[in-house]
């Protein structure tokens, strides 16, 4: 079971995404994109799911706070991906070194295999 944190101020969207993973993981709900940090230093999860456009500090914003985190050594490495409402938005996923993408509007069949395929490297070496 792995630690995900989703950071968004969409109600709609952590229950769609708790829904697709049907309680196979511990979900953590971060409401806001200047959490993000302490949240990842507190709970040390397996996954962050960033949305694109949270309302104080959106998810490339946050992306770049945790990278820029990891490089000092204040966190460990995580899994970070994007949110993204548009196909375009994968430019800026990318130049904020996100690991991977997930389009809205979601699918759970999507969800939960992007997902998995996340976490696989995790199994792994665990």
């Amino acid at each position: 079971m792995a630690d995900i944190i989703i950071a968004t101020d969409s109600e709609a969207l952590v229950t769609e995404i708790e829904a697709a993973l049907g309680g196979a993981h511990v979900i953590h709900w971060v409401r806001h994109g200047a959490a993000v940090v302490q949240a990842i230093a507190e709970i040390n999860p397996d996954l962050v799911l960033l949305d694109f456009q949270i309302g104080n500090m959106g998810g490339v914003a946050a992306c770049l706070a945790v990278r820029q985190e990891e490089e000092a050594g204040r966190l460990y490495p995580c899994e970070v991906y994007l949110l993204l409402d548009r196909e375009v938005d994968a430019f800026l996923a990318n130049r904020a070194c996100a690991d991977g993408v997930l389009h809205k509007p979601l699918s759970s069949f999507q969800s939960l295999r992007t997902i998995e395929n996340a976490l696989m490297p995790l199994r792994k070496s665990g």
